[in-house]
């Protein structure tokens, strides 16, 4: 008897076939930066040898079926790094960066409203023209631009044209171990330089022949500020309550706590707050509702379609158009064209188009977290959701939909919770609770938020709604801030790294998939992988246990040290670094973190210390943090290294006649102009120097 035939798993679903050569293309262009040339020449050669299959014999071409798979996969291969290479505006001839030189005059148009920080005022600016010997060159970039708070920027305003008389800095990473990598974010972004301007730095040059708005950009401009006008006069609340309504609606974040944010994402119901297909999907099934009661509306299918895709796609565009919601747009998108045709696409294809479609759009997306985990999320909800929900039946009707949300709660994490131990080294162990009672209400909070801005201009409407739109969002605060404060809400200080994370997913989708599927290769293919992970856990564990460093971190304006043997630490530096805040948690938590440093002591065995000197083990470390005199001698003391901070009264010069030392350590504490002058000196007498301002953080590691 005959075998039915099954149709192998990718070729049900072909757009995954394409997704996944063109996403190795991306990622070999980044790491390899391979040059025009080579790229066309690989294009080419593989777009002959594609056509000369085709002229093959149709028998030898079907006997030859995988080489034609292997040519066409070549091909996307080679497209991939054909659109990464074009997307990095450094390859682009009139790129500002290939024409600036210090002192150069830039004429920049201001490309967004401007956004008070702490400290300073952000806008995203728009180089047209750089003034070199008095004449304009035309070129193009984006770059940021801050202006501190003694500017008087209250005129200024997108499309507005300035002339910048400040030098450009380039964008670096603070080099702190497992910190966010904001050179490369920026980066993707295509900007790859900022300046701090005061009053004197820059001239307004408006005229009507200077300024220059993109109507569409400055309608959802004026949309935003309306949007955000509405809810700040009608909410009646707290602050907290006000931003997380910013956020939920039009993913506005600049008036949002950090400490509530966190509070958020330690319950594992930050998705919430950071605008993403959840949103978008709340807003395409009230669309569907409403446009199905409007009469000679819901007559026509095609006026439907044109109308909720509009909707849909100026609602992403109001929420800043991040990665997670094109997502959803474009996805949407296909669903109400499929519709239309009466056809059905399989899930997994239109995943695999929409990021296809994205990808060629902005390869840089495939590095966005947003991107990453809305993918990951539907994908895990599509495999796992029904075995989920199918291991228990449930009678009562309500009670069942709450299973049902809380197996979509389940299958989301599957695939998306080994990205965010890697990102965010968390794990919410109470997000199913969260979920459960946070999704549903974040629902009626949106659309209340909507009726609100629709019918905020009656007096009464209004007030009512601000009132229940406060009320429910305070509501929702207080239960996320009360599972919050449960000491086991979250398990955090989880240490990953890439090959970690990767076999982590080869142990969730084997295991998965084999018990779906009840394929025994798979379990052990899966139990192999588990036994893997736990070696490589075992590995890091030793390796942590026999760390010797010194870390010298990366803060502005801030002595930052870690003294470190094993997983315990001792902090030298300022005191407002010492407890847990915005400091710490951004600039020292994450390298703790990495180097699983889990216990701060007073005194480490291996350091011995008096005054200014430390022995760690056979290493010898000085650290000058204020003025002080030192006597020359004739027998020089010797150290390894000497670390200055706090811009003491001191010259290197001095030093040596102290101290026989060939490297010099400057932290971020010293101002640009101190340590510019010691590197100075240090050249001169032929001794190492590091700038951590310059070069990130500096890492020591101590021999055994």
């Amino acid at each position: 008897m005959l075998r039915p035939y099954g149709i192998p798993f990718w070729k049900k679903f072909p757009f995954i076939r394409l997704l996944l050569p063109l996403i190795a293309g991306i990622i070999l262009q980044w790491y390899l930066q391979a040059s025009i040339i080579v790229i066309i020449t690989a294009l080419v050669s593989f777009s002959i040898s594609f056509l000369m299959f085709l002229l093959l014999p149709l028998s030898l071409r079907f006997k030859l079926q995988p080489l034609q798979g292997f040519i066409i996969h070549l091909l996307l291969l080679s497209f991939g790094a054909l659109i990464s290479w074009q997307k990095d505006m450094r390859h682009d001839e009139n790129w500002y960066g290939k024409y600036y030189k210090k002192g150069n005059y830039l004429k920049v148009r201001i490309e967004e409203p401007i956004v008070e920080k702490e400290k300073s005022y952000k806008a995203e600016g728009y180089v047209e023209a750089i003034v070199q010997n008095g004449r304009p060159v035309s070129c193009k970039g984006k770059l940021l631009l801050y202006f501190s708070k003694d500017n008087t920027i209250n005129n200024l305003c997108y499309g507005d044209v300035i002339l910048i008389s400040k030098d450009l800095q380039l964008i670096k990473n603070s080099g702190n171990p497992g910190a966010f990598n904001y050179q490369r974010y920026a980066a993707f972004h295509q900007i790859f330089h900022n300046v701090f301007l005061k009053d004197k730095d820059w001239v307004l040059l408006n005229d009507s022949v200077t300024k220059k708005t993109n109507y569409l950009k400055q309608f959802i401009f004026s949309a935003r500020a309306y949007i955000l006008s509405v809810l700040r006069k009608t909410i009646d609340a707290g602050k907290d309550e006000l931003g997380i309504a910013e956020a939920l609606l039009i993913g506005y974040t600049n008036d949002l706590d950090k400490d509530l944010v966190q509070a958020y994402s330690n319950t594992g119901v930050v998705h919430i707050i950071a605008i993403s297909g959840m949103h978008l999907g709340l807003i395409y099934v009230l669309l569907l509702w409403l446009f199905a009661r409007i009469p000679l509306i819901n007559r026509s299918k095609l006026m439907q379609a044109v109308l909720i895709l509009s909707c849909l796609w100026l609602f992403s565009l109001l929420t800043g158009a991040a990665a997670s919601v094109l997502r959803s747009a474009v996805m949407f998108t296909f669903i109400t064209i499929g519709k239309n045709l009466a056809r059905q696409s399989a899930i997994y294809n239109s995943l695999a188009a929409s990021a296809f479609l994205m990808l060629c759009y902005d390869p840089c997306y495939l590095w966005d977290v947003g991107f990453q985990l809305s993918y990951l999320a539907v994908a895990g909800i599509s495999l796992f959701q029904k075995p989920v929900y199918d291991l228990f039946y449930i009678k009562n009707k309500w009670m069942d939909k709450v299973w049902k949300l809380a197996a979509i709660s389940i299958a989301a994490q599957v695939l998306t919770f080994p990205v965010c131990i890697y990102y965010f080294h968390q794990f919410p162990n109470l997000f199913l609770i969260t979920n459960i009672i946070a999704v549903p209400l974040s629902g009626i909070i949106l659309y209340a938020e909507i009726l609100l801005v629709a019918f905020s201009w009656i007096p009464l409407a209004g007030q009512c709604l601000g009132k229940l739109v406060g009320a429910m969002l305070w509501l929702m605060n207080k239960i996320i801030l009360w599972v919050n404060e449960l000491p086991f809400a979250v398990w955090d200080k989880i240490p990953s790294t890439v090959l970690s994370t990767w076999l982590l997913y080869a142990v969730v989708i084997s295991i998965g998939t084999g018990l779906m599927t009840k394929n025994k290769r798979l379990l052990r293919v899966g139990s192999f992988c588990l036994l893997a992970f736990t070696v490589l856990l075992a590995y890091y564990s030793w390796e942590v246990a026999k760390q010797q460093k010194l870390i010298v971190y990366n803060v502005p304006r801030h002595q930052a040290i870690d003294l470190i043997s094993g997983t315990r630490f001792k902090f030298i530096g300022d005191s407002v670094l010492k407890e847990e805040g915005l400091l710490q948690n951004f600039h020292l938590k994450p390298g703790r973190i990495a180097l699983q440093l889990d216990k701060q002591i007073d005194t480490i065995e291996a350091v011995l210390q008096q005054k200014i000197f430390y022995r760690f083990r056979d290493k010898r470390v000085i650290i000058i943090d204020k003025s002080m005199s030192f006597e020359p001698l004739a027998q020089r003391i010797g150290a390894d290294l000497i670390i200055i901070s706090k811009n003491p009264n001191i010259s290197v010069s001095q030093l040596t006649m102290t101290f026989n030392c060939k490297l010099f350590v400057f932290d971020a504490s010293n101002s640009f102009y101190k340590i510019e002058k010691w590197q100075k000196e240090c050249n001169s007498l032929n001794l190492g120097s590091y700038s951590i301002p310059e070069e990130g953080a500096f890492v020591y590691n101590i021999g055994m």
